[in-house]
C-alpha cells in the first residue's frame, strides 16, 4: 500500500484549523483546479462524524467520484475518512491537528496539521506500479493544494 505525510505549520488557533478542514466549501476551493464539486451527502458547512459526500473531480483528464466517510472524530484533535465507494481499492486519510507554541507563529496562535495518507489503487500488481510511479506524487500535490487553501483562510484574521 502506498503511503505518505505531510505536515503543515497554520498560524491560526487550533479550533478554527480543524473547524475548516472539516468544512466542505472549503475542500471545493482548494480543488477549483479539478473541477471538483459535490455530488451527493454533506452539499455545505461542516461534516461530523458518520457524514458522507461524494466527490466528482476530473483527474488525469477523466471524471471520477469518490465517495468518503468522515469518523473517529476527536475534535478539535483529529478525525479521519476513508473512501467507501470509488477509483481505489483504498484510501485511508488520517487529519491530525496540535497547538504550536504561541511565538513560533505572528499573531501568537499556531497549529501543527498533519496529514497521514494511505491508498492502494485496483488492479494489483498494475495498480501497484501506477501508485509508484504517477499515483503517489499526484495525491501528494492535492493534499498540499488543500493545505494551501486552507491555511489561506485559515490565517485570515
Amino acid at each position: 500500500m502506498g503511503s505518505f505525510v505531510l505536515e503543515r505549520m497554520i498560524a491560526a488557533p487550533l479550533e478554527r484549523v480543524f473547524a475548516l478542514s472539516l468544512d466542505v466549501g472549503v475542500h471545493v476551493d482548494s480543488m477549483t483546479a479539478h473541477d471538483e464539486r459535490i455530488a451527493d451527502g454533506v452539499r455545505s458547512g461542516r461534516m461530523a462524524e458518520g457524514d458522507t459526500v461524494t466527490w466528482d473531480a476530473r483527474h488525469f483528464g477523466i471524471r471520477f467520484r469518490m465517495t468518503s466517510l468522515v469518523f473517529d472524530v476527536d475534535e478539535p484533535h483529529a478525525f479521519s475518512d476513508r473512501q467507501i465507494r470509488g477509483p481505489f481499492a483504498e484510501f485511508r486519510h488520517r487529519h491530525t491537528f496540535s497547538s504550536i507554541p504561541a511565538d513560533t507563529t505572528p499573531g501568537g496562535h499556531g497549529t501543527l496539521m498533519r496529514d497521514e495518507i494511505e491508498f492502494r489503487s485496483p488492479f494489483g500488481p498494475v495498480g501497484r506500479i501506477v501508485d509508484a510511479v504517477v499515483m503517489r506524487r499526484h495525491l501528494v500535490r492535492l493534499i498540499e493544494q488543500r493545505n494551501d487553501t486552507l491555511a489561506a483562510q485559515a490565517e485570515q484574521s
